[in-house]
């Protein structure tokens, strides 16, 4: 979660205890080792500190009104930021010659800006779609809150939140930030986060796009060419997908993003092609075939059924890991926004899978599914994947299908398609796929 943090500490320690009181569910403070000035004179560095010490989460610091027209200028906050913690009286070491929204040069007009420049902050954000209750007030102005709270009251508006600067309120203050973390907010911000790391990794190296090893060879050509612009363009339409509001339906929103998300994996493409330039060697590429061949069948199920639905946060971002190792070339090791995101998909402790056991579990849903097939009397083939959509293809507008769990179907393909490397699966390792493994276990067999 990113949380922007707007205070003056006017009258209020800078030091680990300030911070500690905030945000300790967020991140240990041990390590903080600045001196009580320094987020006065460098607001990035408690930034800094997140990044450095928390894949998870991150605290962006204002510390008066310029500095957050500086941190807007700089920043689509509605994308970036996921909560926002707002002091109201931001006058502490500012800089009062600068210009304040209605142009007034009033020395006293300024001093009475800045002591309530939360207030106008609060407003900003909402006109930006920023929703209110992703917002909150931490302030020693309680009186100035209950004032404010009592006009939005009187006109109407949704309830705002307040919390006071004392030891007893900052409890209630990290049980409001816990709030704010949702599945959904998780998800959205593991794509956002994804999204902006893989346009800054083929920005770096052209060559990490690996979407275009599957392109369909023609007499020798590529049926299609894939510009660096238009998978930039992909990334920046998917990261926008999930809007910061909460949506009411969230079936609806995740059918749209699922349908742009497989959107790429049209008739140009074929997971048959990478086998075929690796001289059908999966030594090196059964994960990314797997991956490949589980978007091409998810872009077909989407675009003519709803089998997978109701869709949930933890099939979107499984999809989504896999469909971008499947398109970039990326590390073995996880990346901070696959931890991000893996958040959503675990429901098992990350504890070694029993080799035997998981055999025995990918035997068995092998056999199940060529069980299905038999009560249709239809023909198994050798290919698990070719069988699901067999009954896939059964079940669609067909009212009398029997129904069966499509969103299993896709984990377990992942593991039959990978039989004869299981033990990669199961093995005692941070890296990506054995993590993934671990992850999903448990749904894939359930």
């Amino acid at each position: 979660m990113n949380i922007l943090w707007i205070e003056d500490f006017g009258g209020l320690p800078t030091g680990t205890g300030t911070l500690s009181s905030m945000f300790q569910d967020l991140i240990s403070f041990e390590n903080w080792d600045e001196d009580e000035l320094s987020l006065l004179s460098k607001p990035s560095d408690l930034e800094d500190f997140f990044k450095a010490n928390s894949a998870l989460h991150c605290v962006f610091l204002c510390r008066h009104y310029f500095d957050y027209v500086d941190f807007k200028a700089n920043n689509e906050l509605t994308k970036r930021i996921d909560a926002v913690i707002i002091d109201i009286r931001l006058n502490n070491k500012v800089d009062f010659d600068q210009p304040i929204p209605n142009g007034s040069n009033d020395p006293q007009e300024k001093e009475k800006f800045h002591s309530n420049a939360g207030f106008y902050i609060f407003n900003d954000l909402v006109h930006l779609g920023f929703p209110a209750e992703k917002m909150c007030f931490m302030t020693g102005e309680m009186s100035s809150f209950g004032g404010f709270k009592k006009q939005c009251n009187d006109i109407y508006i949704p309830e705002v939140i307040g919390f006071e600067k004392i030891d007893a309120e900052y409890g209630k203050l990290r049980q409001w930030i816990k709030t704010q973390e949702s599945d959904y907010s998780i998800l959205r911000r593991g794509i956002i986060k994804g999204c902006d790391y893989l346009k800054y990794h083929i920005e770096k190296d052209d060559g990490n796009i690996q979407f275009r090893e599957f392109v369909k060879i023609e007499d020798t050509q590529p049926t299609i060419e894939i510009p660096s612009i238009d998978i930039k363009n992909y990334l920046d339409v998917v990261s926008q997908l999930l809007a910061i509001k909460e949506p009411i339906d969230q079936n609806i929103h995740y059918r749209l993003f699922l349908r742009t998300l497989v959107h790429e994996w049209e008739e140009n493409i074929d997971p048959d092609s990478l086998k075929q330039k690796h001289g059908n060697d999966f030594s090196k590429i059964h994960d990314i075939y797997t991956f490949a061949w589980l978007m091409k069948m998810t872009r077909n199920w989407v675009s003519h059924a709803n089998l997978l639905e109701p869709l949930d946060p933890q099939i979107i971002a499984f999809l989504f890991l896999i469909n971008m190792r499947a398109m970039f070339k990326l590390p073995k090791a996880i990346q901070p926004y696959e931890k991000i995101l893996l958040r959503c998909v675990s429901l098992l402790p990350a504890n070694d899978i029993d080799n035997q056991a998981l055999i025995n579990d990918v035997n068995y849903v092998e056999k199940n599914v060529d069980d299905i097939l038999a009560s249709l009397s239809i023909n198994k083939s050798n290919f698990f994947g070719k069988n699901i959509n067999t009954i896939y293809r059964q079940n669609t507008g067909n009212p009398d299908a029997e129904e069966h769990n499509f969103k299993s179907f896709l984990l377990q393909c992942f593991w039959v398609n990978q039989k004869s490397e299981l033990r990669k699966l199961s093995a005692t390792s941070d890296y990506f796929l054995p993590t993934l493994a671990r992850h999903i276990y448990k749904d894939s067999f359930s």
